[in-house]
């Protein structure tokens, strides 16, 4: 093997690790047994409610808001998004300004690189388990406002300047269901003897994009975290170069990681979003609940009088294993399935991906580079773009698919909110007129977006998280 200086090594090893799909910690097949078994013994009930069964909960009508009695945690409040003056929607939204953690502990064992992952449940995820990063903490965790305990492996993370820190990226959530909301996405490797605790195990790269394929198995928390490993940050040579090539299969993506410039992507790219923030007259206004033209609030939740593709339910849980095991709480019920799609080509021994700008209503900056396809379950094919056209005719017709999974959405604020994720491949020529906020770009380009905030929105972020070298 090319022996590579220190500054290298660690994405060697990443890549190594994303290639290595049995493990040689814990096989495939034990850790899906693990799973079935922690899905045999937690107990997990999660009940909807009326908000007056509720201690913690309440209704303000006076503010037109859900909030609970600290009014810690979040609130839902209304948003209505103007155009020029004009009011084009409106709906409930999250209000969490806190910054929490999604972090991962990395560490080479017996010269692999492994990710210590944990099997955490959700009063929203639709099957009990998923896997999930090493830490997945509220600001109100950490700083234990619920009266908890600290959350597990916690110190690594308070003490981060003590490791070496892979990523680390404040990044955004669901701008559809969150208004500004972001946390703090962390790679992080150690080499300190580590206690593993009975709901977490040491994972490759490549067991956890095998478990990716699988349905709601992989928690949207992992996906985003693992979508920032730095691959472009490090220039390689030439020699070095040619042992990287070796561990990839798809010899086209390897191309478009290491032999490609961002330079003129990121340049046209950031041309159309500045332009779009500096000069689009876009005003996010937040209101009290009860000024909702078509939504309704009720002591069961709060509801769309017209079409929508989610309502919002109160729900009683309670789960074993947890830091706080009762509780009550609002969550985000989806109504429906989105579909988010990311459409490949190969141009020369490239391979593309053709991103979109997308504005949303929640967006920390009105605006963010989201996926080719991004489409909630109330989208109507009537009103499909060219780019949308294409892409349900190939997945209807099963062409030229990578990948179609069904995976969750964040089950913490989110009721059962599972969407599917496709890549598909097409002659770049099958497109005649991209519209113009659309970009074919490199992986390159997108893998170094990553490494700066708020720049690729989480839907993008998830889909890239799938691919395989």
């Amino acid at each position: 093997m090319y022996t590579f200086d220190t500054n290298k090594y660690f994405i060697i090893k990443f890549l190594e690790s994303w290639k290595n799909k049995n493990g040689n910690v814990n096989s495939t097949s034990n850790l899906l047994n693990w799973i079935k078994d922690l899905n045999k013994t937690i107990f997990a009930r999660v009940k909807e409610c009326n908000i007056q069964d509720s201690t913690f909960w309440f209704y303000d009508d006076y503010n037109g808001e859900v909030l609970n009695r600290k009014r810690s945690f979040f609130s839902i409040k209304g948003i209505r998004r103007f155009e020029n003056d004009k009011l084009i929607s409106e709906q409930p939204i999250i209000i969490q300004p806190e910054i929490g953690y999604l972090g991962i502990i990395c560490k080479e064992i017996d010269g692999v690189m492994n990710f210590l992952m944990q099997a955490k449940v959700e009063p929203g995820n639709v099957n009990c388990v998923q896997i999930s990063p090493t830490i997945q903490a509220t600001k109100s965790n950490f700083t234990r406002a619920h009266g908890g305990k600290l959350p597990t492996y916690f110190e690594y993370f308070d003490n981060s300047w003590k490791y070496n820190v892979i990523y680390d990226q404040i990044q955004s959530e669901q701008s559809t269901r969150f208004y500004k909301k972001r946390n703090r996405n962390m790679i992080m490797e150690i080499d300190d003897d580590i206690e593993v605790y009975s709901n977490y195990k040491w994972m490759t790269l490549g067991q956890i994009k095998e478990f990716m394929k699988i349905d709601n198995l992989v928690n949207m928390d992992t996906r985003t975290v693992l979508s920032g490993i730095p691959f472009v940050t490090t220039r390689f040579s030439e020699e070095e170069l040619i042992y990287i090539e070796s561990i990839f299969t798809d010899k086209v993506l390897f191309n478009s990681i290491f032999k490609t410039s961002e330079i003129n992507d990121i340049a046209n790219i950031f041309q159309y979003i500045n332009n779009y923030k500096m000069l689009h007259e876009v005003n996010n206004v937040i209101v009290p609940l009860n000024q909702l033209v078509d939504w309704k609030v009720t002591d069961q939740g709060i509801t769309c009088i017209k079409n929508a593709s989610f309502m919002v339910r109160y729900y009683n849980i309670s789960i074993s294993g947890r830091e706080i095991q009762n509780w009550t709480q609002p969550l985000f019920k989806a109504i429906g399935k989105a579909t988010f799609g990311l459409i490949s080509c190969v141009v020369g021994k490239t391979r593309k991906f053709l991103v979109a700008a997308r504005p949303e209503i929640g967006s920390f900056d009105k605006i963010e580079i989201g996926p080719s396809i991004q489409l909630e379950s109330t989208h109507n094919s009537y009103y499909d773009n060219e780019v949308e056209s294409l892409f349900r005719k190939n997945v209807e017709n099963k062409k030229s698919i990578l990948l179609d999974v069904i995976l969750s959405e964040e089950g913490g604020r989110f009721y059962h909110e599972q969407n599917r994720n496709v890549i598909i491949e097409i002659d770049i020529n099958d497109i005649s007129n991209l519209p113009k906020q659309y970009f074919w770009v490199d992986y390159s380009t997108l893998n170094f977006l990553i490494q700066v905030n708020n720049c690729l929105n989480i839907q993008l972020r998830n889909l890239l998280s799938l691919l395989e070298v």
